[in-house]
């Protein structure tokens, strides 16, 4: 019988001598690669990081007014840490509205008549049960998420006007500093067929009633006057090819 001499390693899951051979033979599998630890890299700091336009961006809206002291050194950096500073606070005002808000009569004063003097309040007087709201109601929804600057409010008639007739619903008042400025009766005034770009236009006819709040002034009224016209114009497109396709079926 041979003297067979095995070689036993101390270390703790390292191969014997035979494990090599078996290997070599292919009766293991190979050794696995032996561990190696990540090289250190040491955490980024806000000191150590370089202050650029990246490092503003980053940034919120507090911790940019924390730094006015900061960036006294850097003319460049101060201005746009101002910049960013105006952009997050006219996104904010932006946004205020973007939803048909019910309100109560009680409610009626605060959310209408005292709203702020630059912004239009569009009213839908309506009660639950009639198709004729509902549909309006639905295109407000829709200009009320894309024109985010004006506020939308619906309140029921009869808590608005008391004995309000049913055949006039759905009812929209339009109010600006305090006053009302337009009212439309019925769905008829709308049009043939009530859109939101149909009642988009109508809203739009005399003042600037929608109002998407990227900025002021009668340049931006009047590119949004002319988004509204060019989405009614692509609306009526579709709906005679809609009416041409059904009629061909």
């Amino acid at each position: 019988m041979g003297d067979y001499h095995f070689v036993y390693k101390d270390v703790e899951g390292a191969s014997t001598q035979w494990d090599d051979i078996q290997r070599k033979l292919g009766n293991l599998p190979p050794k696995p690669a032996p561990f190696k630890p990540p090289a250190f890299t040491p955490a980024d700091d806000e000191v150590s990081k370089a202050k650029d336009k990246a490092w503003i961006d980053e940034k919120t809206e507090e911790e940019l007014e924390d730094l006015e002291d900061d960036l006294d050194d850097d003319r460049f950096l101060q201005e746009y840490r101002k910049k960013r500073l105006t952009e997050m606070r006219e996104a904010v005002k932006i946004a205020r509205f973007g939803s048909v808000v019910p309100i109560s009569g009680s409610d009626f004063v605060r959310e209408v008549s005292q709203a702020p003097p630059d912004v239009w309040v569009v009213v839908m007087l309506y009660k639950d049960g009639f198709p004729e709201c509902l549909l309006l109601l639905e295109c407000l929804e829709a200009l009320a998420t894309r024109y985010t600057a004006t506020k939308f409010v619906k309140i029921i008639s009869t808590e608005c006007i008391p004995n309000y007739p049913d055949r006039n619903l759905p009812t929209l008042l339009v109010y600006n500093n305090s006053a009302v400025k337009a009212t439309y009766v019925g769905l008829h005034s709308f049009g043939r067929r009530c859109t939101s770009e149909s009642v988009a236009l109508v809203l739009c006819q005399s003042d600037p009633v929608l109002n998407d709040g990227q900025c002021g002034g009668e340049q931006s009224q009047q590119a949004v006057l002319d988004g509204i016209r060019k989405k009614f114009v692509e609306s009526v497109v579709r709906e005679h090819e809609d009416d041409d396709g059904s009629s061909s079926d």
